[in-house]
């Protein structure tokens, strides 16, 4: 048990109490079982620290690991991937306590520890998340400090408050580093875990989908203008376009899919704006029609939609500009009408015939779209999140039988309609709206704020968007879905505790957005600081740069900030001013090339005795120096620096010139 006692009292404490800390945060996603094996491993350690248990002999460590192994597999499905990666780091942090003999085994658990706070972050990298991560880095820290079993040491208080002092005069230069070092691009990028749920359009649509995301408060983006906000009524955030229907969904053709950028001519003024988005697990970026980003390799679809090269799995900071009024493929669709005139070879024959009858008593596009919005104004159609259930021929007995539906339903119809009419069109998913947050001057866009519109073509005037939603709800686009759907009380129906359910609460509003502010200004200038915001605030500090010219700049500058930190922390001037410690750095060099190295901790005297008895024959120089060093270091008067190199100057003539290497090396 003797290299038990290596690991003081102190240290193995704050290990636990860090143990704990750092698997906290990873409750949400971890298997249940690791608490009890935490539980189970934490009270042995202590046993074996009280010597009333033993160290698991190597049978019983094979079963662990396999045991872990097994139980990882179990709950994970694999023993690879992120999830089960994760899983296993923070079995291997907690059966590593068990095996911990010696200070290198507590060093080992506690370099991987900080690791484990860092994999933290891939499931939350909110504000919460990173003041929570000092509280386990402290106690890590602590149980650094505790194992140099000093007397200081033995006090867990004064051992934390001294790891929460150094974590503090860490942050300047934590800071400094943030700013100025390279912001790289990743190499390779990381899935978002399975564990953690994201909630969002995907690329294909049924009503029943979007009234599903209705009911989910979770953040889709927040976006800050450049100049006044646009009206809550003219904010159309398109994300895919959807141009097939099997007769149930619509969904994404093959050729949306793959295309390049359309055809398009700027009109009017554009809007400058930049977003800071979720993670969605896919591809495609929100922006307003017709968005232009500068963000590293995303582009322009055939349906003017912004998409990137990876999905976003985590939160993505990018600017758009936008020209609302933008004239769209005005001449001829890319892929040819006959892409948005799809339709199944039968079904819904009621639709069909109705969209014969509107073709003939309106041979025009637009008398025709115009015609059919003010039959949903005019006739007794509903919105609402509980519509009832539709039959094979989902949207005959949504136009005349039901009448009741969410955005969808009314978005699929019209374009089903119009399509069967000879016109073509698609529909348009994405997000309408979202609340003006007056503390920060932005929108934050929810789950519950998506939708889904039409376009439709026409010669001359390209893709026209419009809104059938608008005829039936207009609440639901000026004021938004809580509004649209008052009577019913339907809006965060399953979500009774979400403060957004009590926005008339004045206190609890303005607390919920100032929150929010907070949360925005933490995405936007810390998770969103990328290399484009890294140059943008160096041009403005230094001038125009360009980015190689900063990377050197950067590298070779935080080399020497490093340097001249060094020498600040080190401080050699002061060591060569001390002209007696350098004559004694000299004595024990020359006593080490002959086998007499000095001890941790051991003091000049009992170094000097204790090297006089192994070279005996020049036991009278040592004693010599020994006793001049120790008058003037400690008593301030005896021997000068210059008598003292002369002592050792005695002693170097007295020791042989034969070098003897010092025992071990």
């Amino acid at each position: 048990m003797s290299q038990a006692l290596g690991i003081p009292r102190i240290s193995l404490t704050w290990l636990l109490v860090a143990q704990a800390l750092v698997i906290v945060p990873h409750l949400g996603h971890l298997p249940p079982w690791i608490i009890g094996l935490w539980l189970g491993c934490a009270a042995w350690r202590i046993q074996i620290f009280r010597m009333r248990a033993g160290y698991p002999n190597g049978w019983v460590k094979a079963g662990l690991l396999l045991g872990t192994a097994g139980g990882v597999f179990l709950s994970r499905g694999s023993l690879v991937g992120l999830d089960a990666g994760v899983v296993l780091l923070i079995a291997a942090f907690i059966l590593k306590l068990l095996e911990m003999r010696s200070r290198r085994d507590a060093l080992v658990l506690i370099f991987l520890g900080f690791f484990a706070v860092l994999t933290a972050y891939l499931f939350d990298d909110g504000i919460l998340a990173a003041l929570f991560s000092l509280l386990p880095v402290t106690a890590l820290l602590a149980a650094l400090i505790g194992l140099q079993q000093s007397a200081f040491a033995l006090q867990p208080w004064s051992t934390a408050r001294l790891a929460a002092g150094l974590l503090a005069q860490a942050l300047p230069l934590m800071l400094l580093l943030f700013i100025l070092f390279p912001r790289l691009e990743p190499l390779w990028s990381l899935p978002l875990p399975k564990d953690r749920a994201v909630s969002g359009l995907s690329d294909s649509m049924a009503p029943a989908d979007i009234a599903e995301l209705s009911r989910s408060a979770a953040l889709a983006f927040r976006a800050s203008f450049e100049g006044q906000t646009p009206p809550r009524s003219e904010l159309y955030w398109r994300a895919l376009t959807l141009d097939h229907f099997d007769g149930r969904r619509w969904s994404q053709s093959s050729f949306a899919r793959g295309a390049q950028s359309a055809a398009w001519e700027q009109r009017g003024q554009p809007l400058h704006y930049s977003i800071v988005m979720q993670p969605s697990a896919q591809r495609w970026l929100f922006a307003l029609d017709v968005g232009q980003t500068t963000l590293a390799q995303a582009r322009q679809m055939s349906d003017f939609r912004l998409q990137r090269a990876l999905p976003v799995e985590s939160a993505l900071f990018y600017r758009v500009t936008s020209w609302p009024q933008a004239l769209r493929e005005p001449t001829a669709i890319g892929a040819g009408p006959g892409s948005a005139l799809q339709l199944p070879s039968e079904g819904d024959p009621r639709s069909r015939a109705w969209a014969a009858e509107l073709k003939r008593d309106y041979p025009q596009a637009e008398r025709l779209v115009q015609a059919l919005l003010g039959h949903f104004n005019r006739q007794p159609y509903g919105y609402t999140l509980r519509p009832p259930a539709v039959g094979p021929n989902s949207i005959d007995d949504f136009l005349f039988e039901t009448r009741k539906g969410f955005c969808a339903h009314y978005a699929g119809a019209m374009t089903f309609v119009l399509r069967a009419a000879g016109i073509p069109a698609r529909v348009v998913a994405g997000y309408q709206g979202g609340e003006y947050n007056p503390s920060g001057d932005y929108v934050q866009v929810r789950q519950f704020d998506a939708h889904a519109w039409v376009e439709y073509w026409q010669a001359g005037s390209g893709w026209v968007s419009v809104d059938p939603t608008f005829q039936v709800a207009p609440q639901r686009i000026e004021q938004g879905l809580e509004a649209a759907v008052a009577e019913e009380q339907s809006f965060l129906e399953g979500s009774p505790f979400s403060p957004l359910r009590y926005r008339q609460l004045g206190w609890l509003n303005q607390l919920r957005l100032g929150w929010d502010n907070l949360n925005y200004g933490w995405q936007r200038w810390v998770l969103g600081y990328q290399g484009a915001q890294q140059l943008q605030l160096l041009q403005r500090w230094f001038g125009r740069i360009d980015g190689q010219w900063l990377g050197l700049s950067l590298v070779g500058g935080g080399g020497s900030l490093v340097g001249l930190l060094a020498l600040w922390l080190f401080k050699p001037w002061r060591r060569e001013r001390d002209a007696l410690q350098r004559s004694f750095n000299r004595f024990e060099r020359l006593l080490a090339r002959h086998a007499v190295r000095r001890e941790v901790g051991e003091g000049p005297r009992a170094y000097a005795e204790r090297a006089a008895r192994a070279l005996p024959a020049q036991a009278q120089a040592i004693r010599t120096f020994a006793a001049a060093y120790e008058a003037q270091r400690y008593a301030g008067h005896g021997a000068s620096p210059a008598l003292l190199r002369q002592h050792l100057a005695t002693l170097r003539r007295a020791l042989p010139w034969r070098f003897t290497r010092a025992a071990g090396e």
